[in-house]
């Protein structure tokens, strides 16, 4: 029942979300979407996925991704304001937060992610990497901090 709920609701919030991706105008942000892979690994496993992020202002960027790995699945949605480092081509700093919900075997458990990082955005192609500290706090039954978290993507840029 409770997997049947989350579905349901992910998949009506995650499209309302970035539908705003098909009336976006073009921003000063270094590109409006990417698409790629996510690794999500540290202490606790590894996780790896698809991943999107969509500028919706020049600084303003909201992600989503699906990860696989420990036997879980996790879903994620997360805001990040972005900015580009001075006398650095394509390299900008990013922070950021947001909700993650994992499931696997009689297993559902919620998560709250903060980030910071930063991502370069290769200059004149379509390429961009990011890497980013993702501390983990989970607020399920046992509540539990991971600080030992980090992200790792690569997307195509659009």
């Amino acid at each position: 029942m409770k997997k049947a709920l989350l579905t349901t609701v992910l998949a009506t919030v995650l499209p309302l979300m970035f539908g705003a991706v098909l009336h976006a105008q073009k921003t000063a942000a270094p590109y409006n979407t990417s698409f790629g892979l996510f690794l999500d690994l540290g202490n606790g496993g590894t996780f790896v996925g698809p991943h999107v992020k969509h500028f919706f202002t020049e600084h303003d960027a909201g992600q989503a991704m699906i990860m696989f790995g420990n036997d879980l699945t996790v879903l994620g949605v997360e805001y990040s304001y972005n900015k580009p480092i001075p006398n650095a081509s394509g390299l900008s700093w990013n922070a950021g937060i947001g909700p993650q919900v994992y499931f696997g075997d009689d297993l559902t458990g919620f998560l709250i992610r903060p980030q910071a990082g930063m991502e370069f955005k290769v200059p004149k192609a379509p390429i961009a990497v990011g890497f980013d500290w993702r501390p983990m706090w989970d607020l399920t039954e046992d509540t539990d901090f991971e600080a030992g978290r980090f992200g790792l993507s690569f997307k195509y840029a659009l």
